[in-house]
């Protein structure tokens, strides 16, 4: 009985230890061009025209609680003018304490929209968080 011990035939066997990192940068580099063709379109930068509305009414309460902030940014609860530091109490009045009630709110087309995201966070802050936004109807 022979046995051999070395020989042309030990480099089969032997165990490979280096990793192909090729299809990993491949893989890598295509990603990125994605992310670099995906990124700029996710944002959107264009001018929009808010105030017009082409979407149907939606149906109003028997007696909608309109609230308006004009181009001179004061507020009018119906045709009532009110102070911002009175308007809380006002529409506690004007809806006999009940918070669940929807606003509807106009504001003038000129009128800021900082201006009209304050006025919003002013009526959540006063606990009034069924606000609707009134546009004009019909396109264009």
């Amino acid at each position: 009985m022979a046995v051999r011990l070395g020989g042309p035939d030990e480099d089969d066997l032997a165990e490979a230890s280096e990793i192909n990192v090729t299809p990993f940068i491949d893989v890598m580099l295509v990603l990125l061009i994605i992310f670099m063709v995906a990124a700029p379109l996710a944002t959107v930068d264009a001018p929009v025209d808010l105030p017009r509305s082409n979407a149907k009414a939606a149906p109003r309460s028997d007696k909608p609680l309109f609230l308006t902030l004009k181009a001179d940014l004061s507020v009018l609860l119906g045709a009532t003018p009110v102070a911002a530091d009175g308007l809380a109490a006002a529409l506690d009045a004007a809806t006999r304490g009940n918070r669940e009630e929807r606003l509807y709110l106009r504001a003038d087309r000129r009128v800021p929209y900082g201006e009209l995201m304050t006025l919003m966070n002013r009526l959540r802050t006063a606990g009034y968080a069924r606000i609707a936004l009134v546009g004009v109807e019909g396109g264009s």
